[in-house]
């Protein structure tokens, strides 16, 4: 009799189960529809929350100057608007050197891509492998428009990601007016989040602020080092080879390497085909090399050894963040994913570090077990 009250009857587990499922739904739908209304808000916010973003990001880059100077004995209102013209003087002698050769180039690089896939339909048409004309031609096609439309874009979008919201004077001057607070008052935020929460959602949130300030600060001076790196080995594979356009196309190089995966394969294959019609087959499979090589010592040695404190995501989370941040806020949206994804990662690694020292202290003491135990 005692056995049998100890057995669950089928259709209380079955009803359990269901509830269980039920209770999860729910939860699935409110997280979901949590989603939408989040997504329908940074849609509607965009406008304020692009500067902010992009203005965040410099001043992970300028803030450390500012620091060095403020612990100098510099007042912040001093160091923060001599490190931000230093930087403006810099960033805009590099546009000024840069500028007329890939602008000047930049339906050069366009027709050179167009060409070259014009080369490789006629290679797999007429060459050995002899393949049907119709899907091949149509494929080669779409990607000449798409090639040819965008002349314009590779020279004025090299050096601007501003301008997706509203005009690009307007942003350029709300981002440099915001990194100029930030790098100027941004000490002062972790001291004030941490009185306004108080004592326990106070040390959460600076504890989580300065984990993601690191990450985005980390992610920015890694990846621009990655891509110099990237930049260099290239162009100087080009000009040695010969290519006309070793320069631009190098510069182009730099640029694309903000957008991860997605960007280096982009510009590595312009170069291959800019090289193919401006030099020879021969020269273009020694560009390929080249691109693979320095991809391969980017993915597997340059960006794990670099990134891999700073970051920790996975290709595939890259991947998917770049793919779908491009697919909803274009250019700006690729460009910001990873440090959005890298943020969120994050904070989730900082909950669930929090979950477990919940789980350790709840969990019983085997030691205390272990002398309790009287074998």
């Amino acid at each position: 009799m005692n056995e049998n009250k100890n057995v669950r009857d089928r259709g209380v587990v079955i009803d359990d189960a269901f509830a269980g499922m039920l209770r999860w739904a729910i939860r699935i739908v409110v997280i979901a529809a949590a989603a939408v209304v989040i997504g329908w808000i940074i849609g509607k916010a965009w406008v304020v929350l692009f500067p902010v973003a992009m203005a965040l990001i410099v001043s992970t880059v300028l803030a450390p100057p500012v620091t060095w100077l403020r612990k100098k004995g510099w007042p912040s209102s001093l160091a923060a608007p001599v490190v931000i013209l230093g930087f403006l003087g810099i960033v805009v002698g590099i546009i000024a050197i840069l500028t007329p050769q890939v602008a000047g180039q930049s339906g050069q690089i366009a027709t050179g891509a167009s060409d070259g896939l014009q080369k490789i339909r006629d290679w797999l048409t007429d060459g050995p492998l002899a393949l049907s004309n119709g899907q091949i031609t149509q494929a080669i096609s779409a990607l000449q428009d798409r090639i040819e439309s965008s002349a314009s874009a590779i020279g004025s979008g090299v050096f601007s990601t501003i301008g997706a919201a509203t005009s690009a004077i307007v942003n350029l001057i709300l981002v440099l007016m915001l990194t100029f607070f930030f790098v100027k008052d941004g000490h002062k935020f972790t001291p004030w989040a941490q009185n306004l929460g108080g004592r326990r959602a106070g040390d959460h949130t600076v504890e989580i602020f300065d984990r993601v300030w690191s990450t985005l600060g980390g992610f920015i001076r890694t990846q621009s080092l990655v891509a110099l790196i990237d930049a260099t080995i290239i162009g100087a594979g080009m000009v040695i080879v010969g290519v006309p356009l070793a320069i631009p196309l190098a510069v182009l190089t730099f640029f694309a390497a903000y957008i991860p995966i997605i960007g280096a394969f982009v510009s590595g294959a312009l170069a291959v085909l800019v090289t193919l019609v401006t030099n020879s087959p021969q020269d273009a499979l020694i560009v390929l090399i080249i691109v693979v090589a320095v991809q391969q010592l980017e993915g597997n040695v340059l960006s794990p050894w670099l990134q891999g404190k700073n970051m920790n995501l996975h290709a595939a989370v890259v991947l998917l963040s770049v793919t779908g941040g491009g697919t909803l806020f274009g250019i700006t949206g690729a460009f910001l994913a990873v440090p959005v994804a890298a943020s969120v990662a994050e904070l989730l690694r900082y909950v669930n570090e929090r979950i477990d020292d919940q789980v350790s202290a709840s969990a019983p003491n085997e030691d205390s077990h272990a002398a309790d135990d009287p074998s």
